[in-house]
């Protein structure tokens, strides 16, 4: 028992001792020993890491599920060790409500079909967002958290002690100058050169961990690529499914029925759908049968006298037979629209090609 009072008083005198010449430094009464400038860079630093792998870990988490509760539910599981229950995601919900609706309103029907293909591919969608999600988590968020928590941690522990061996080594040398008896500044003396060796090895120490902060950089670089790749692949796979889909919509016979437009429409308020729609109509070409009958035969097809227009492309399309044409994103076309077509689809030119385009793959130009 008087061990431990006399360590209580101990700790309490040493305490004090800190505070009384922390307060002093504050209001310039006491001198404060300064760190070397390399060591003062190397705290700025690790403090600017610190603090942008903070904002950069939060900031992905919001990506990675934008729902705030959601986050705070996740954030609950893991700090009671707890596995975080599956969660569909907003895709296969969409793809949920589309398939339910279809089966409600008729899956024969036009729009059952549509809706059916369309949930398909949203349940796609959210299948690649969950992998992405999982990709993203594993390789890049929890190396941040894993910084954040452990080696951060550790850096701040041995700062606040770096911080403790400084006070106790300027309160020594503020003792030494008071000293005034031979007996008194003997004793402040040993008491510097001890607390001088603490501080040296103790500043050290911190060092090490702080020039740490360089490998902490390159491994989050490989984590960085880490995520750039799993994001890459996910929208890789979103655009693949919805290329799919907008191609197997436009094979769907009758799956839209387009408004009666007026008879011309401003130039500037023409969509790409109504602009092809009011195109002027040419007789008739031998080989072009309304959809679902005989083949187009392209070769024999020829663009009319007049209404001919050009057209940017605004994404890549693979063809999916010799009947239509292949597109690359920002190239220029000649475009054109032939009785009985369906209205989702153009003639394009290219040089000596031709074939069938879609629609919305093209801004039309003058």
């Amino acid at each position: 028992m008087d061990f431990n009072m006399k360590k209580l008083a101990s700790d309490a005198g040493i305490f004090f001792t800190r505070a009384v010449q922390f307060t002093e430094e504050k209001f310039g009464q006491a001198e404060k020993t300064e760190l070397d400038a390399h060591f003062e860079t190397l705290l700025a630093r690790a403090d600017s890491t610190k603090n942008w792998t903070e904002r950069i870990l939060r900031q992905t988490e919001v990506l990675l599920q934008p729902n705030p509760s959601a986050r705070v539910e996740e954030f609950l599981y893991e700090k009671l060790d707890r596995k975080v229950p599956s969660r569909v995601t907003n895709g296969e919900l969409l793809a949920q409500y589309m398939a339910e609706a279809a089966s409600e309103l008729g899956a024969t029907t036009p729009y059952g079909k549509t809706l059916l293909k369309v949930s398909e591919a949203e349940k796609r969608l959210g299948a690649a967002e969950r992998d992405f999600i999982h990709t993203a988590s594993v390789s890049f968020l929890t190396p941040l958290r894993n910084f954040l928590e452990g080696d951060w941690k550790t850096i701040s522990k041995e700062r606040r002690l770096l911080q403790n061996r400084r006070l106790d080594l300027d309160a020594c040398k503020a003792r030494l100058k008071k000293a005034k008896a031979a007996e008194a500044k003997a004793t402040a003396e040993q008491e510097l050169r001890v607390a001088q060796t603490e501080f040296d090895r103790q500043a050290e120490v911190t060092r090490l961990l702080l020039e740490g902060i360089s490998s902490t950089h390159v491994n989050h670089l490989r984590c960085l690529h880490e995520f750039v790749k799993s994001q890459t692949t996910y929208y890789a796979q979103c655009y693949r499914h919805m290329l799919d889909l907008q191609k197997q919509l436009g094979r769907f016979p009758g799956t839209f029925v387009g408004t009666t437009e007026p008879a011309s429409p401003p130039l500037s308020t023409t969509s790409p759908t109504t602009a092809a729609a009011t195109m002027p109509v040419v007789p008739t070409v031998a080989g072009l049968a309304a959809p679902g009958e005989a083949a187009l035969c392209l070769e024999e097809v020829a663009p009319p006298a007049s209404g001919t227009r050009k057209a940017r492309v605004l994404y890549d399309y693979e063809a999916a037979d010799s009947s239509e044409l292949a597109l690359l994103a920002d190239e220029l076309i000649t475009v054109y629209s032939l009785p009985g077509m369906d209205p989702d689809w153009l003639i394009g030119e290219r040089g000596n090609k031709k074939g069938k385009v879609p629609v919305t793959y093209l801004e039309l130009l003058s």
